[in-house]
């Protein structure tokens, strides 16, 4: 049993010394100091809050406590170091923490910034670079809202019960993206795989737990040949056969006792011969869910709006490139029963095609806020001020003679504008691969959209430079292209 005590604590708030009930106060007195879990409710009375932790240092705080029992408890080595010096710790004494489960570090009076400028990608050897490409997930994605890396910091010190914060989050981002219901992925390839399997099981628990094995099941996945793409691998996890089509008339022949699916991939829009509403009508009329892939359609959220009323029963969005939101976050929205389908589809359930693919709470409050700034953002202003920082890249590269410069905007995109460089290699002894690896040689290095992307060309977009890189992207480019003149 515990004892009264009148004696100060300090109370440690951290992961490593919560036992989910109670929080480890160490009782500083003229006795040998006891150890135990401190009921919430009892340190709720005190003087003041807890302080919650940030990172790796525990947030010390000295109270006064008299009348309460504290448990004993065995006090670890690395405890009863700590305790040795800790009568005389001032209030608000930040315990800088070393690797996982090795001794405190000394204890000081203000928190150790010794880190603070520590510049880790140098120490790792990385260069840094320019991008001038778009927010790929290869280049990091895009910086964050503000706000975001807020709302994260605030989930970091906070526990949740991820059911909860699932359901609550998903109702919010369903309310401002106008749909019926939704949930945060793992990404947006994390949302086809686990869209797929909901349209493959329902909320039938044996058949979840059977995939990728679709035995009894259809297994059949139709999508346009002109909307083929790499990420339909996502598709294929799950076990099933794409089937390609063409025209409304292949689609019509193509549909049968076995067809789970019909896959719509946005980005390639102008790729394919049946359009949006015709794909999402023959769906509704043939009892069988419509899957949009809509990753790269933001911003401006007006897109998001306009898939959203197409009907599509499942779409998807990426939420680290134009939604600014965490970089391994995804929106997944649609019908309300393959939503809660998905779910079961996914972590925190075991036994799951998508077990794997956790959504920390950070990224979940993270992609909510996100989602909150894109709504609020005022993207025809971005859009402009993008633009002229275009134009003016395309004059800086337009000095060298033999190059010609035009500015477009991709059709089914996020109606970035985009700088396409082209010249006269009998003059300009260069090809567009080589181009492209000089910018990435040089100092500083830039990075350009993808060749595979752009055929052959090479391209550049300011979607996600700073003000500052504007006028070095434009120098940049004139001087390779000049130096092979």
């Amino acid at each position: 049993m515990g004892a009264s005590c009148s004696a100060r604590v300090l109370y440690v708030s951290c992961a490593s010394t919560t036992n989910g009930t109670g929080i480890w106060p160490w009782r500083i007195g003229p006795s040998t100091p006891t150890v135990g879990p401190l009921p919430l409710e009892t340190i709720a009375e005190a003087s003041e809050a807890v302080v919650s932790p940030i990172g790796r240092t525990l947030l010390v705080q000295e109270r006064s406590f008299e009348g309460s029992t504290v448990g004993k408890g065995t006090i670890m080595t690395t405890r009863r170091s700590f305790l040795h010096g800790a009568a005389v710790l001032p209030l608000g004494t930040l315990l800088p923490l070393e690797d996982a489960g090795s001794p405190l570090r000394p204890i000081t009076r203000q928190a150790d910034t010794s880190q603070a400028g520590r510049d880790y990608f140098e120490e790792l050897g990385l260069d840094s670079f320019i991008n001038a490409a778009a927010p790929y997930s290869s280049l990091s994605g895009s910086p964050m809202w503000p706000e975001v890396i807020e709302a994260m910091d605030y989930a970091m010190a906070r526990r949740a019960r991820m059911k909860d914060l699932h359901d609550a989050v998903g109702k919010r981002i369903a309310e401002m993206a106008r749909s019926e219901a939704a949930m945060v992925t793992a990404g947006a390839t994390s949302a086809i795989t686990l869209g797929t399997a909901a349209c493959l099981t329902g909320t039938n628990r044996d058949l979840i737990h059977r995939l990728p094995d679709t035995t009894g099941m259809k297994d059949e996945v139709i999508i346009q040949k002109g909307h083929r793409y790499s990420y339909e691998h996502a598709i294929r996890n799950c076990g099933v056969r794409l089937v390609e089509v063409e025209t409304m008339g292949d689609v019509e022949r193509a549909v049968g006792a076995g067809t789970a699916m019909l896959m719509f991939n946005y980005s390639q829009l102008d790729r394919g011969r049946v359009g949006a509403e015709e794909w999402v009508e023959i769906g509704r009329t043939r009892g069988i869910p419509t899957f949009c892939d809509g990753a790269t359609m933001l911003p401006p959220i007006e897109n998001m709006y306009e898939l959203v009323s197409f009907g599509f029963d499942l779409l998807c969005f990426s939420g680290g490139k134009g939604l600014r939101g965490p970089y391994s976050a995804g929106l997944l929205m649609g019908r309300p029963d393959l939503i809660a389908a998905a779910r079961l589809n996914s972590a925190p359930n075991d036994d799951t095609i998508g077990r794997g693919m956790k959504v920390a709470k950070e990224e979940l409050l993270g992609a909510m806020v996100a989602l909150e700034a894109t709504v609020a953002f005022d993207y025809e202003t971005d859009i402009k001020k993008r633009r002229e920082w275009v134009d003016a890249i395309s004059r800086e590269v337009d000095k060298v003679p033999g190059v010609e410069t035009l500015v477009h905007y991709p059709k089914g995109d996020n109606h970035q504008p985009q700088l396409r460089i082209t010249w006269d290699e009998s003059r300009i002894r260069l090809t567009p691969a080589e181009a492209k690896q000089r910018l990435r040689e040089g100092d500083p290095v830039v990075e350009v959209h993808s060749l595979g992307l752009t055929d052959g060309h090479l391209e550049l977009t300011a979607w996600v430079l700073e003000a500052d890189e504007v006028e070095i992207v434009g120098r940049r480019v004139r001087e390779v292209l000049e130096a092979a003149s």
